[in-house]
């Protein structure tokens, strides 16, 4: 063990010298403005080893397309994998037979066709709700008052727990989140995030016995889903924490990018079809999720660095949809890009996000109606939104007026 640990203090300082680039980013960059310093290492060290994360960072859209697509040489399966270590294995933890086993139960009513006849009118419906809470007051915080409590309600809908009130389940996400953040930035589990998943499973019991027409986790659990109670728990939790995170932070972040811009707000109040395109370009400038993790499975090259067998390698979502290559002149918003929809935000290969179409639908229906029902809906300028976040990144609040 000592020898072992001697090698590997040794290799960290070699790789300090062969990647400069990499070994002065701090995590504090990364949380607050990730942008300049993937530039630097996407232009002079696009597979760098980061001692800030004591891992590697792959910022190149092509090879972060290649580890995603290849899960005989990059895993999920490790047991250092921060959201398996806070609820369990699941979908998003596991390669191979075992991870499509996990997927397929979830999979079908997540298809558009499914999504859009299933949560369309719900979708909508939510909406008008929230934006009636507060339409009088001329002033709001849109991440928590609107688009938290709609991805929280649609995703409780669709497990099949809609008992539960949006604040409740807002209140587990946000613990979860906190949990698997701090292991990514190198702390331990924490016990909040282990008192909001067994909030959580507590919550789904009733919804395992429900009728597995209404409820995923009920036809998950079934005969034809063929998974344990536990393992659908694990995979529910999954569903909600992608399914809030993502989509709060996506929804929070296209209308901040939309209000920065009176021009393009202006032509998509005269012409709302320009909405999913601000929506997708919006995914790619700020990635709800800035990265995800993988493993070695096997020592391995990926653009000319040579990767030791188990080591971490974290493909930055943020620095691939960033990729000059793929975007000319990629840190402008420009929603009338051609192929928009190359950006990485829903990841690619075996574990591209099942809840992407669901996704999509609510931010569209948000920023539809909110344009519809606030005339001259603006920033509020006393209190500036600032997206940031390690691994999600969305704005801290939202403040408008009207």
């Amino acid at each position: 063990m000592v020898a072992r640990r001697h090698r590997a203090a040794g290799q960290a300082v070699t790789r300090a010298e062969r990647f400069p680039v990499g070994a002065a980013v701090t995590l504090a960059e990364l949380e607050a403005d990730p942008h300049p310093a993937l530039a630097r290492l996407r232009a002079a060290e696009p597979v760098s080893w980061l001692p800030a994360l004591d891992g590697w960072l792959v910022t190149r859209r092509d090879l972060a397309l290649e580890a995603m697509r290849d899960a005989g040489r990059f895993t999920v399966e490790d047991p250092r994998f921060s959201t398996g270590r806070v609820v369990g294995p699941s979908m998003l933890t596991l390669d191979g037979d075992e991870h499509a086993r996990h997927r397929a139960p979830f999979a079908p009513p997540f298809k558009l066709a499914a999504v859009r006849e299933r949560f369309g009118a719900l979708v909508r419906e939510e909406t008008d709700r929230l934006i009636d809470a507060f339409a009088a007051d001329g002033a709001a915080e849109l991440r928590r008052g609107l688009a938290g409590p709609l991805a929280a309600t649609a995703t409780a809908a669709a497990l099949g727990f809609s008992q539960a009130r949006a604040d409740e389940v807002l209140a587990w996400y946000d613990a979860i989140v906190a949990s698997v953040t701090a292991i990514t930035a190198g702390a331990d589990p924490t016990p909040e995030g282990a008192a909001g998943f067994t909030a959580l499973r507590a919550a789904l019991r009733p919804a395992l016995a429900g009728d597995a027409v209404d409820s995923l986790v009920a036809a998950a659990a079934g005969h034809a889903g063929g998974l344990e109670h536990e393992q659908v728990v694990a995979n529910a939790a999954v569903l909600l924490f992608g399914g809030i995170e993502t989509t709060e932070g996506m929804i929070a972040s296209a209308v901040l990018h939309l209000l920065e811009r009176p021009a393009l707000l202006a032509a998509a109040r005269d012409d709302p079809a320009l909405l999913p395109a601000v929506v997708e370009e919006s995914l790619r400038l700020e990635p709800a999720a800035a990265v995800i993790d993988r493993y070695a499975t096997r020592d391995t090259t990926l653009g000319g660095a040579e990767i030791g067998e188990r080591e971490l390698v974290v493909l930055s979502i943020a620095g691939a949809n960033r990729d000059p290559v793929a975007f000319p002149d990629p840190d402008t918003f420009d929603p009338h890009r051609p192929d928009l929809r190359r950006h990485l935000a829903f990841a690619a290969g075996p574990h591209v996000c099942i809840g992407m179409h669901l996704a999509r639908l609510e931010a569209h229906a948000v920023l539809a109606r909110l344009l519809d029902r606030l005339p001259g809906l603006r920033l509020d300028p006393d209190r500036p939104a600032e997206i940031r976040g390690l691994v999600f990144r969305k704005p801290v609040a939202l403040h408008v007026r009207w």
